[in-house]
């Protein structure tokens, strides 16, 4: 794709250049791919799969969240959301169309997964991706306002972005952001393959939606979603590559006076963000449990 320099020159856009990573972006992929090991690992060891078991509960909330979501774009009224210790959940609507609410779960908890991943290249997208998660707490926290469960899962995880962003000038945050979207991703991927094509759950959104359209049998559907899922993962890992070219250097610079943390080199120069978030998640949470 062609390009405009800042004389309005154009230029042919070198794709190879774009998708080739510099050494920070390296970093990043080899960490992304530590992630992966890791949390395959973690995953189907019974012991320590207690170890992510936020993380599971977490991506349940995404699923349940882009349930919620859907439902709302189609008109829908969203009476609950729920997640329960044995990493299921549920969202309660009426109306809506079921054609898109049923897939939206999967499709846009990797969707959330591809996002996360390609904020995970830059300090100052993830600062970004952290404020649109608040903005999406919140929202499950008025759903789920009865649900202790998720009120705990989701002021815990508000507790590690803040801690996160006052670490080394939030790149600690940046890190956590990529752990969460290829969590988020390897979630949708394995637990399709289990509910749909492993073997076959009759309450499974594949099931339910193979119902609802009577074309393809629910395993067909699994596959369709699979392969949409692994095409998210792939665009997230495109997208950062192309979009945050910056050192790891430039963006500690540029971090330094976007959201600063408290007591960094930027703070006095600009409202501190994460105090600020604290302290209005604090509070709403309290006026709805009130």
């Amino acid at each position: 794709m062609p390009y405009l320099d800042e004389n309005f020159n154009l230029y042919a856009r070198d794709v190879g250049t774009q998708l080739t990573p510099n050494a920070t972006q390296k970093t990043t992929l080899i960490v992304a791919g530590c992630y992966v090991i890791v949390i395959a690992i973690l995953w189907h060891v019974p012991v320590l799969s207690w170890i992510i078991y936020p993380f599971k509960l977490l991506t349940v909330g995404f699923h349940e969240m882009s349930h919620a979501i859907a439902g709302i774009l189609t008109c829908a009224t969203i009476h609950s959301v729920e997640l329960d210790p044995d990493e299921g959940g549920e969202t309660r609507m009426s109306g809506g169309i079921p054609w898109i609410t049923l897939p939206a779960g999967y499709l846009g908890s990797s969707f959330i997964g591809a996002a996360l991943i390609a904020c995970g290249f830059d300090t100052n997208a993830s600062k970004i991706a952290c404020i649109v998660l608040g903005v999406f707490f919140i929202f499950t926290l008025w759903w789920a306002r009865k649900n202790w469960l998720t009120w705990i899962l989701i002021l815990g995880m508000s507790g590690l972005i803040v801690l996160f962003w006052l670490v080394a000038d939030s790149v600690a945050l940046r890190y956590f952001i990529l752990f969460v979207g290829v969590m988020s991703d390897l979630y949708v991927l394995w637990d399709v393959i289990d509910d749909t094509i492993a073997r076959k759950v009759n309450s499974s959104d594949a099931s339910a939606f193979a119902r609802v359209c009577g074309c393809f049998p629910s395993q067909v559907w699994g596959v369709i979603w699979l392969i949409v899922a692994f095409m998210y993962f792939a665009a997230g890992i495109i997208v950062g590559l192309v979009a945050f070219k910056e050192s790891s250097s430039e963006q500690e610079s540029a971090a330094a006076h976007f959201l600063p943390a408290p007591g960094s080199s930027g703070a006095m120069t600009s409202v501190p963000l994460p105090g600020v978030l604290l302290m209005i998640v604090t509070t709403l949470s309290w006026k709805l449990l009130l």
